[in-house]
């Protein structure tokens, strides 16, 4: 394993894998959550949300022979979407704290020590994240910070706006994502929808100062978060505020109002907004 020392511990990591999905990405993906690791799951829970690609499957298949049982792997028949296949992803969690893990990320080889450690210092918070560094090719390029807040009064402000987890770094109690119900189906916001249902439950929550992983956004990702489709989202999230009450009608009007806004501009003025107002350029 490289020079690292191989510790385990109870926790599950939760990945869902569809056909668009590069094969060398995933093969990055498994190397950071496993070979490169300080502190190695006991569980790997990989959920195939369809069929998929020959070069994938073959990827996949290497890896349950390195890995061997901790990696359980979940096909599903069809594509169902993110949501559902989380959902079915979850039930065959044996631990309490589960992991969210994208397979075209990569981890930094200390996360999951850090996210234990947190849990440990933190035994009131449910649910966390961490600090993420986004790029597009090549990790080694990563200069641009998506930071959210640390504390828990600073995350319910924060979620008025903008989703306060980094959901590829989230770490979260098992047990609590199933007393709110899961995910539910929200076009592109499922991951934002479950969080504020969390704090509107009146779970502490929390987040790692630390960047914890490496995002691959791909070229235009951010422009791409446009259209008629992403208002309807927008619709189903304002009333998701209401209901729990976590922002008076008046500012999550207004709020909506923007957001829409935004959602109508072009891509590539789209793509200039998230990079200067909602990232932030890091030296490295």
């Amino acid at each position: 394993f490289n020079g690292v020392r191989y510790l385990m511990s109870n926790f599950s990591i939760l990945m869902s894998l569809y056909f668009k999905e590069n094969p060398s990405a995933l093969e990055q993906c498994f190397q950071s959550i496993w070979d490169y690791q300080t502190l190695k799951p006991s569980e790997i829970i990989l959920v195939l949300d369809g069929p998929i690609s020959e070069e994938l499957s073959q990827c996949v298949t290497k890896w349950q022979q390195i890995i061997g049982k901790p990696l359980k792997v979940i096909p599903l028949s069809q594509n169902v979407g993110l949501g559902k296949a989380l959902n079915k992803g979850l039930e065959h969690c044996s631990n309490e704290w589960v992991f969210r893990m994208d397979t075209d990320d990569i981890c930094k080889p200390d996360r999951f020590e850090k996210q234990i450690q947190f849990i440990k210092e933190n035994p009131e918070v449910v649910l966390f994240s961490g600090q993420i560094l986004e790029f597009n090719e090549n990790p080694s390029d990563a200069d641009t910070l998506k930071y959210v807040p640390t504390e828990h009064t600073d995350i319910v402000k924060f979620a008025q706006k903008r989703s306060p987890f980094n959901h590829m770094t989230v770490a979260y109690k098992k047990s609590v994502i199933d007393a709110v119900g899961g995910y539910q189906h929200h076009l592109f916001m499922e991951d934002y929808n479950l969080w504020l249902r969390v704090i509107g439950a009146g779970y502490k929550v929390g987040n790692h100062t630390d960047v914890l992983l490496f995002a691959r956004v791909g070229n235009g990702m951010h422009a791409r978060r446009k259209g008629y489709e992403y208002i309807k989202s927008e619709i189903q999230l304002l009333n998701l505020k209401k209901d729990l009450k976590l922002q008076n009608s008046l500012q999550a009007n207004i709020l909506f109002l923007i957001r829409s806004a935004f959602r109508l501009m072009p891509a590539n003025l789209l793509g200039k907004v998230y990079n200067t107002f909602l990232r932030k350029k890091v030296k490295r």
